[in-house]
């Protein structure tokens, strides 16, 4: 019931900020439209369709770290958070409390990208349902990364670094625009040992129905989102705690 109340306040707070909600899910889909558009004229297959939507819908992600880190950052700051110390919620609470509304968000993230996808082109299949499945686990290590941001920064050191880092990062480490085979050397090593990659892989295996595939890149994904959700919960504790004492 604690953690309901706090999704429900969050849902809520969330759902005000329309501008940038219009922007992480308009973004991808831009991006989507212009490669679509180079890929049309040009001789070469770069950005087939069914290849780009699971690292486009990957990529969209990166949003939702903002959105995440930037709502627990503005609550840290405020006279709100102080009065939840008060309460009897835990750190799981809180982290629980912060994800749940934000999971529909990426879900709808993933679903737009799909569904642009398939107005440009991309066949009708169950597969299409397997891939959003899959990058489910991807959605759980974005949000979760801005939680952990959040419980770290200020809502400013947060924008910097989920708004630019972060999807940098997913963006060139990820394969979506490049293979990163053709760069190699340490670029390659780093793509490879960071979840964006195998992300983006598992999302192809699945939507190509190639389900034998999709592990051990799915693995990668889960574990780094099960780290990354430890860490949130134990650095917020960490927060909550020297607060509370002050």
């Amino acid at each position: 019931m604690r953690t309901r109340a706090l999704a429900l306040r969050n849902y809520k707070e969330m759902v005000r900020d329309k501008l940038n909600i219009v922007f992480g899910l308009g973004f991808p889909v831009i991006i989507m439209l212009l490669l679509s558009l180079i890929q049309s004229n040009i001789p070469v297959s770069l950005f087939e369709i069914d290849r780009l939507t699971p690292g486009i819908a990957v990529f969209g992600l990166s949003f939702i770290s903002l959105f995440s880190g930037m709502l627990i950052a503005k609550d840290r700051v405020s006279s709100f958070m102080l009065r939840l110390f008060t309460s009897p919620l835990t750190a799981e609470n809180f982290i629980l409390g912060y994800t749940i509304p934000l999971l529909p968000l990426a879900i709808a993230q993933i679903a737009v990208c799909f569904i642009v996808a398939l107005l440009l082109g991309l066949e009708v299949s169950v597969s299409i349902l397997m891939s959003i499945l899959v990058l489910l686990p991807a959605a759980l290590l974005f949000i979760a990364i801005g939680l952990l941001c959040g419980s770290v920064f200020t809502d400013k050191q947060v924008g910097g670094i989920c708004g630019a880092l972060l999807t940098n990062l997913s963006a060139w480490l990820s394969g979506t625009w490049f293979d990163v085979n053709l760069v190699g050397g340490a670029f390659k090593a780093i793509a490879n040992a960071l979840p964006f990659i195998h992300a983006v892989n598992a999302g192809r295996a699945a939507l190509a129905g190639n389900y034998g595939a999709i592990f051990p890149d799915l693995w990668w994904v889960i574990g780094y989102a099960a780290v990354m959700m430890g860490l949130a919960i134990a650095v917020f504790t960490h927060k909550m705690n020297s607060d509370s004492a002050v």
